[in-house]
Order: C-alpha cells, then structure tokens, then sequence
C-alpha cells in the first residue's frame, strides 16, 4: 500500500510539472556565433527580470535575454563591429553602435567589446529605447568584456 502512494505521488508530481511547463512561454532564438565565449556567461547572468515594464521570458538559446512576447531580444557573442560612421553613443556606461533602422526593428551592436552584444527592440509600439538600452547596460556592464576601443564621436541616442 505504501509503493502504491509512493507511486502515485510521483506520478502527481511528474504530471504537475508537466502541466506547470506547458504554461511557460519560452522563445526561441539563435545564438550568437560566439555565445560559448565566458564572458557571454557573465552577461547572461546579470540580466535582469525586467526592462522597460517587459518581463523576461525565458529563451532556448545560449547567452541570449528577451523581454515581452518578444518586445526587446539581447545576444551575446555577436561579431564585434569595425569602426563605422554609424550613430555611436553611450548609455549606461557602455558605447552602442546604433545600426540602419529597419522596417520592424531597431538593432544596435557594444562598440569597442569582444564578443560583442546585440540588442534588437521591436519597433511599433510606444517603447522608450534609450531607457531600455540603458537599464541593460547598467546590468550587463560589470560582465562585459573591458571595452579595447571607444567612440570617438558620441552623440545623443537618435529619437524612436
């Protein structure tokens, strides 16, 4: 009698977890070329549960964040950019090479970092980019690589 609960017991428990993992809403991403790189692992931790008001919603994909359903995405060990006449600026101590707007989204690259990181933000919806940008940098800054170069003409994050 006593097997007979034990049985049970953990066949509840198994069907609870089941049922617990269907509700969860994981998004799946690629990774990033390097995202096996360490550093990408001490980025991934220090993502917070929230940017912007979007929650974090778990992903499938090594040393990637995202936030909404997904609103804003986040990968580590994108390929570093060469130095460019793209818009650079600074935002929570980090430089971000500010890429071509596109149609749906607004991508921007770390500058001066290996690997570097790759924010995407949803375009469309009334979203603050610079305060997002900003709150990820503030988090991520302690586990970024130390920056090997800089912008040498910041300016202002560009109007969404």
């Amino acid at each position: 009698m006593l097997r007979s609960r034990h049985l049970a017991a953990v066949a509840g428990a198994i069907a609870l977890a089941a049922g617990l993992t269907g509700c969860s809403t994981t998004v799946h991403l690629e990774p990033a070329a390097d995202a096996n790189d360490p550093a990408c692992a001490n980025v991934s931790v220090l993502l917070p549960d929230s940017v912007g008001g979007y929650e974090r919603v778990w992903t499938d994909a090594q040393a990637t964040g995202a936030w909404g359903d997904p609103t804003v995405v986040l990968r580590c060990g994108v390929e570093p950019p060469a130095p460019s006449d793209l818009v650079c600026t600074t935002l929570g101590g980090v430089d971000w090479l500010v890429l071509e707007q596109e149609e749906e989204r607004q991508r921007l690259v770390t500058y001066g970092r290996e690997p570097a990181v790759e924010v995407i933000i949803r375009r469309g919806e009334q979203v603050d980019f610079q305060s997002i940008v900003d709150s990820l940098s503030s988090n991520i800054q302690s586990g970024l690589a130390p920056a090997t170069a800089q912008c040498t003409d910041r300016v202002e994050f560009p109007a969404s």
